[in-house]
């Protein structure tokens, strides 16, 4: 018999379920995040010097003050070069990943690039990351907004429960700073095109594996968790992996935040190829959400917010996280904030955030995180992991 994927609430569902019903503790997990890493841009852009610039230009409709760095505490967000694809952004990354697993694209069961940006509409922007990277397994597009990685570690997850693959690398290339606009004719205009001013380019890499393969992170001779565990290295009632997760949407906002040019509504229409964002109505989608996709990913997972470490939590300004903390009962200093020096980079923000974490030490083997996700759309997703 197949190992079942770690506990999935829908939280549409879950919440009419009485608490003495939830489970307690998380089954085995089938999936865990064996390795993260992310390829920033090395061209930035200072955001108060890009709204002087767009004051320059449109002196009659945006404010001669940066009033978006001031309002949002952006400071900074990175910007591909010209020539570069959102596929060269996930390759970069990936094989950033691969090196670091000692692994080979030929090594690789299932590509998924996840990422709000395509390269094209067709094909799928898989097949161009897979080319490049010299991958030759099945690929997909998992396209979610914000939450485009998460989702996207959800289907790795899920397939690897079914046995149908062991080893899922999960690539994303964000460039949302080709959708921003710059003249802006009047001043709803301006107001629906300020979030963008923001958003930030980015690759990101993640690699799913079956908990029974990659042998232990820094530990060589051992075949699999199972021989840690025997050496005593590693608890066998905190197995690491993916415990839990809990998802949910609100699809009557779909409209709250667009890129709406492309597509069979908008085919040819230039005007329709930038970002349009109500930044007010979206806010207040959002806190409808509450805490209850949290609260069931972490009863899903069988823990509480007292065992986790770190909360990596998808951020659009650092002025809009003290709200999500409060919402959704996430502690303050158990978030690394990203967005000021790196802006919003939309789907890869949580792998960025996990990258950094590792780097400087915050995030250890065993310790449990919390990938919050929220997404236009709009959708919010919570994922448990053991690391």
């Amino acid at each position: 018999m197949l190992p079942e994927p770690a506990a999935v609430l829908n939280p549409v569902t879950a919440r009419s379920t009485e608490p003495s019903q939830r489970p307690t503790q998380a089954p085995r997990p089938v999936a865990r995040i064996a390795h993260v890493a992310v390829h920033l841009p090395e061209r930035t852009r200072d955001v108060a010097d890009a709204e002087r610039e767009l004051h320059r230009r449109n002196p009659k409709v945006a404010p001669r003050l940066p009033m978006v760095a001031r309002l949002t505490g952006v400071r900074r967000v990175h910007v591909a070069d010209d020539d570069q694809q959102a596929s060269d952004l996930a390759v970069a990354a990936s094989r950033t990943v691969l090196d670091r697993a000692g692994l080979r694209p030929d090594d690789v069961d299932l590509l998924i690039f996840a990422s709000a940006t395509q390269d094209m509409i067709e094909p799928a922007t898989s097949h161009i990351t897979a080319a490049k990277l010299g991958v030759r397994a099945p690929v997909m597009d998992v396209k979610n907004a914000c939450n485009s990685v998460l989702n996207g570690i959800e289907v790795a997850e899920a397939l690897i429960g079914t046995g149908r693959y062991r080893r899922v690398l999960v690539a994303c290339g964000e460039m949302p700073t080709r959708g921003v606009r710059w003249d802006v004719p009047d001043r709803r205009t301006y107001a629906m095109s300020a979030a963008g001013y923001t958003m930030s380019d980015a690759g990101a890499a993640v690699l799913v594996e079956a908990t029974g393969i990659g042998g232990v992170s820094g530990i060589e001779g051992f075949e699999d968790d199972l021989a840690a565990e025997l050496a005593g290295l590693i608890d066998p009632s905190r197995p690491s992996g993916i415990l839990g997760s809990a998802f949910a949407a609100e699809s009557r906002h779909w409209d709250v935040g667009m890129l709406p040019g492309g597509g069979t509504v908008n085919p040819r229409d230039p005007e329709r190829t930038y970002f349009e964002i109500d930044g007010s109505r979206l806010r207040e989608a959002f806190d409808a959400f509450g805490s209850g996709p949290v609260d069931d990913a972490l009863a899903a997972a069988g823990v509480t917010m007292d065992d986790v470490a770190l909360v990596a939590v998808h951020q659009v300004a650092v002025t809009y996280l003290a709200d999500v903390h409060r919402t959704v009962g996430v502690p303050a200093d158990r978030t690394i904030v990203t967005v000021a020096d790196h802006g919003n980079i939309a789907s890869a923000t949580l792998p960025l955030q996990l990258a950094i974490a590792l780097e400087s030490g915050r995030l250890k083997r065993g310790d449990v995180v919390l990938l919050l996700g929220l997404a236009g759309g709009i959708s919010m997703g919570a994922m448990v992991v053991r690391w």
